[in-house]
């Protein structure tokens, strides 16, 4: 069944994860829905969005994140606006899958203390799909 999945990544926070986001995203697409597939548009710039187009954006992030099954996030990158989506995403009653490689960050405790959340940590790219296919059509 196909499940249209939230996935979020750094924006603000830095982009040097932005192509990793791109391809995960184009590996979910695969068989399902991203709503938010910008987070892997790599001409996307962390400055880009303007504050009179914050309210707009916190809306339509909202809606999507209500609108979707799951939450997806990389979080590598540290970002205050994917720690808010977490949140919101646990509030709301979303899976929220967590990944991160584990060679070059150490999540927050607020993230690997709280039961909610699948934690998966990774070494090397390739270790992500596989969990992805467990997790969206196992």
């Amino acid at each position: 069944m196909e499940k249209k999945v939230y996935f979020a990544g750094s924006i603000r926070g830095g982009r040097q994860d932005a192509g990793l986001y791109k391809r995960i995203i184009q590996y979910i697409q695969r068989g399902h829905v991203v709503l938010t597939e910008h987070v892997g548009d790599l001409s996307l710039s962390k400055t880009e969005a303007m504050q009179d187009r914050d309210t707009a954006i916190y809306e339509q992030d909202t809606a999507w994140l209500r609108e979707s099954d799951l939450l997806i996030a990389e979080c590598t990158t540290p970002s205050l606006g994917v720690g808010y989506e977490l949140a919101y995403a646990e509030a709301h009653g979303k899976p929220v899958h967590i990944f991160y490689d584990a060679s070059r960050t150490r999540l927050s405790a607020m993230l690997t203390g709280d039961k909610y959340f699948h934690i998966h940590p990774y070494r090397a790219e390739a270790e992500i799909y596989p969990v992805l296919d467990t997790l969206l059509d196992g």
